[in-house]
């Protein structure tokens, strides 16, 4: 068991600011999910407004921290942590936004099955994500932390059978190149965002066992 104070001191504002962008990266993803159910079922000009807002948000958020971190007195070791995980929570609204972007620009139909699953993944991706940010404040077991990274690794595991699975549809289905391109690269980017939440997660296990 250890304790982030070790690493904070007193300062329970990164708790909060930490916390606070874990939040925010699981807000875009739920916002992409209904968008994504929404798009299946009316064609309607996308209004980004809620995306931009979120990560604009967040980056906030991670430039607050990096102004902390410079009025705080911390370990050289200690900031490259907190900076690390700062970093890597905040790529994940903007790989959301991304997919967004693409999705909100493209005239044909994505196979509405398949993405709301790759989405339901993320969700819960980022979930666990939130979980292990959250047990950080005022120590926390390892085993804790273990646990949810492997039911992080799990829905990764699960979003790889699903986007292989897409991308095989693609390959023997009736679309044309210019879909087929189009597709893959909307199918990997959501990929990518599970990506960067277990990156997220892998950062929060090495602070743990480093200060355990």
């Amino acid at each position: 068991m250890f304790s982030l104070k070790k690493l904070f001191g007193k300062e329970e504002k990164f708790y909060d600011l930490l916390e606070a962008s874990a939040e925010e990266a699981k807000v875009s993803i739920t916002l992409l999910s209904r968008f994504i159910q929404t798009r299946g079922l009316v064609s309607v000009p996308a209004n980004l407004d809620e995306f931009i807002q979120s990560r604009r948000k967040d980056k906030r958020i991670t430039q607050q921290i990096t102004e902390e971190l410079s009025r705080t007195f911390v370990t050289p070791l200690e900031r490259e942590d907190i900076e690390a995980l700062s970093f890597a929570l905040y790529r994940i609204p903007k790989t959301v936004e991304k997919i967004v972007e693409r999705l909100s620009i493209y005239p044909g139909r994505t196979p509405q099955e398949g993405f709301q699953r790759q989405a339901q993944l993320l969700e819960q991706a980022a979930g666990e994500v939130v979980f292990m940010i959250k047990q950080l404040r005022g120590g926390t077991h390892m085993e804790r932390i273990r646990e949810a990274q492997e039911r992080l690794q799990f829905a990764e595991g699960e979003a790889d059978k699903v986007m292989l699975g897409l991308i095989r549809e693609l390959y023997h289905g009736p679309y044309d190149a210019k879909d087929l391109v189009i597709l893959q690269d909307l199918y990997e980017l959501v990929e990518k965002a599970i990506d960067r939440c277990r990156d997220a997660g892998n950062v929060v296990v090495q602070v743990v066992l480093k200060y355990s």
